[in-house]
């Protein structure tokens, strides 16, 4: 194949696909035949909408990080614990492990996640065209980093569920959970709402 041929791909082949059942389709069909899905070449506006859906994401991440994330009542004594302040608690008790997982979850996971959302549009949006390693390695980064996403929400509803004893101990859930639930769920629809296809259209031919 020379340098200038394009990729083989439905749009070009005058056909598009189902994102359901991935069925194919003649590029003019409404809906799915197999499954009635309504069927588009790509979606409008993809990288405009993750970007919108991005900086949700960024701005709700500072609450999310600034502001408690639990309350926890011991003997009459209650102590708000933020993110970072956790992962500093259980680093003086000599928790490595646990400090690790919280801050993995809670930092460099959310963190890593919205980077990686920033790349594809950039690369979407880029003058160059993307190789196929490029492609690769943007695929699995951001499918590796979704597994993790709503690990740190999940920590503090079972803690909220499990830990109440009265008056004695309890904990309820502080401003920056569903903050940092808002960010795992604006994250998770800007991948969503990305339209992968897109960057297929800019790989480069080797």
């Amino acid at each position: 194949m020379s340098s200038s041929s394009k990729p083989i791909t439905a749009a070009n082949s005058n056909l598009v696909g189902c994102t359901v059942c991935h069925q194919l389709a003649p590029i003019n069909a409404a809906h799915c035949k197999r499954c009635g899905t309504a069927l588009s070449s790509r979606i409008v506006n993809s990288v405009q909408i993750t970007l919108s859906l991005l900086l949700t994401a960024v701005l709700l991440y500072i609450p999310a990080n600034f502001y408690p994330i639990m309350s926890t009542n011991l003997l009459g004594e209650r102590t708000d614990s933020t993110i970072i302040g956790g992962v500093i608690l259980f680093l003086e008790q000599e928790s490595y492990f646990i400090a690790s997982v919280i801050f993995i979850a809670s930092v460099i996971v959310p963190l890593a996640k919205m980077f990686a959302l920033a790349w594809l549009c950039y690369s979407a949006t880029r003058v160059e065209p993307i190789k196929k390693y490029e492609l690769t390695r943007l695929y699995r980064v951001t499918e590796f980093i979704g597994k993790w996403s709503m690990i740190d929400v999940f920590v503090v509803a079972i803690l909220v569920a499990l830990i109440q004893f009265g008056e004695i101990m309890s904990i309820k859930v502080g401003f920056a959970a569903p903050a940092f639930a808002g960010v795992v769920i604006m994250t998770m629809i800007g991948a969503h709402k990305f339209d992968t296809r897109i960057l297929w259209d800019k790989v480069d031919e080797e």
